[in-house]
């Protein structure tokens, strides 16, 4: 299947009918979200799973009694780091250089100029930008649930804060950012799964400079 096919097939799942997904496709799931792109390497957010039923229940009140969180096979939530450190960006550029079988120093330059423009911003605006960087992961992660055929529910709608406290998040220095149920649409009581896909034509989404 093309992504574009898979993209075609995908929709936002309003209702999932409890069955589990394979270990092996919520892995590869996880592993697209892994592999996404971040600015400079810094991959400033974690990905939760919870498949346990009691913690799913206690997070559907969070998420205002969407179902599809206690129906999910997977619940997966993208959690973005509040700040960054010069510990972190450290720790990131000395794992790469030492992967590749790099001195330590390589990048020392480039490391330099990025604390100077990172560590100069508040948390606010570093929080924001590592959020970005964890819908970069999110949208991936969108895209290979729909080509290895699982449903997914992109959700924004949920107590961010609440959901921090449940899951004991700021003591990690993680704020959450969005939620993505995994799971198998239940057709015949989702009153979405039958409808057409429907976006903006070409001519009004497209804008070109020639």
């Amino acid at each position: 299947m093309s992504l574009i096919d898979a993209l075609n097939w995908r929709y936002a799942t309003k209702k999932m009918n409890g069955q589990p997904v394979d270990q092996e496709k919520v892995d590869q799931i996880i592993h697209a979200a892994q592999l996404a792109p971040t600015s400079s390497g810094l991959q400033p957010f974690k990905v939760i799973v919870v498949t346990n039923q009691e913690l799913k229940e206690k997070i559907a009140p969070i998420a205002y009694n969407q179902s599809q969180v206690i129906d999910s096979s997977h619940l997966l939530i993208f959690a973005a780091q509040e700040n960054y450190s010069e510990e972190g960006i450290d720790g990131v550029f000395n794992r790469m250089n030492s992967e590749r079988g790099l001195p330590l120093n390589t990048t020392d330059d480039y490391k330099a100029q990025l604390k100077k423009t990172i560590l100069s911003k508040s948390a606010e605006e570093n929080f924001e930008h590592a959020a970005r960087q964890a819908y970069i992961a999110f949208g991936i992660a969108i895209a290979e649930a729909a080509v290895l055929k699982v449903d997914a529910t992109p959700m924004e709608g949920f107590d961010g804060p609440s959901l921090d406290q449940l899951l004991g998040l700021k003591e990690k220095g993680l704020k959450s950012v969005t939620l993505l149920p995994l799971g198998y649409r239940d057709e015949a009581n989702d009153w979405l799964a039958n409808l057409k896909k429907v976006r903006k034509p070409l001519n009004e989404f497209l804008i070109e400079f020639k």
